[in-house]
């Protein structure tokens, strides 16, 4: 997972937020509403103040994930989504973000909290590093997200090694959360697919 400012993502498509077209907003809670159902994860909506700039926030995950082990980054990640959809609270405010960093499930201290903070809004490096990584974005055909850069490998030949996992053979793009039985066809992997039941084991 790599942080990006997806309303750089959005200009330098020349792509429009999919709210910004009615029939597209009206299709989008719909579809929202199917999708808690299916992963029966708990209901949430968008908070009044949907959509909020993200920089702040991305650069300061930016920094945690430089700086920090991946489970930190990961568990952080995860409660930005939750203090978002579920409290509705301003992760852009940086009032907001250090009470989000300082809380007791991100498992900052409190001078580790404002070494966060201090990095994402004064520190060039990250503001650089966010830059770059969204324009890398833009670079592999990114027009949204999620977007997704595949990375198919072969292990019997390490001519090519990308981080210990062989040589490359193949690199494709994917967008969209519904696509990874499309991803693990591509890589080769085993997995199960959708099939309907007959009529008496049908899911309620």
């Amino acid at each position: 997972m790599h942080p990006i400012f997806l309303g750089g993502i959005m200009n330098g498509s020349g792509n429009k937020p999919p709210w910004s077209l009615p029939a597209k907003a009206n299709l989008g809670r719909l579809e929202l509403q199917r999708a808690i159902r299916y992963w029966k994860v708990e209901p949430f909506s968008m908070p009044n103040f949907f959509p909020i700039l993200t920089i702040l926030p991305q650069r300061a995950l930016t920094y945690i994930k430089h700086t920090y082990p991946s489970t930190q980054f990961e568990n952080t990640f995860g409660l930005y989504w939750q203090w978002f959809l579920y409290k509705h609270r301003d992760i852009s405010k940086p009032d907001v973000l250090r009470e989000l960093l300082s809380s007791p499930e991100a498992g900052f201290s409190r001078e580790q909290t404002e070494e966060i903070l201090t990095a994402a809004m004064t520190d060039k490096r990250w503001k650089e590093a966010l830059t770059a990584k969204t324009q890398e974005a833009l670079d592999r055909g990114a027009f949204g997200a999620p977007f997704f850069w595949v990375v198919k490998t072969d292990d019997t030949d390490a001519d090519v090694d990308v981080d210990g996992q062989g040589k490359v053979v193949g690199e494709e793009p994917f967008f969209g959360s519904d696509r990874f039985h499309q991803m693990w066809e591509y890589l080769g992997l085993p997995f199960e697919d959708i099939k309907l039941l007959p009529r008496a084991e049908a899911k309620l």
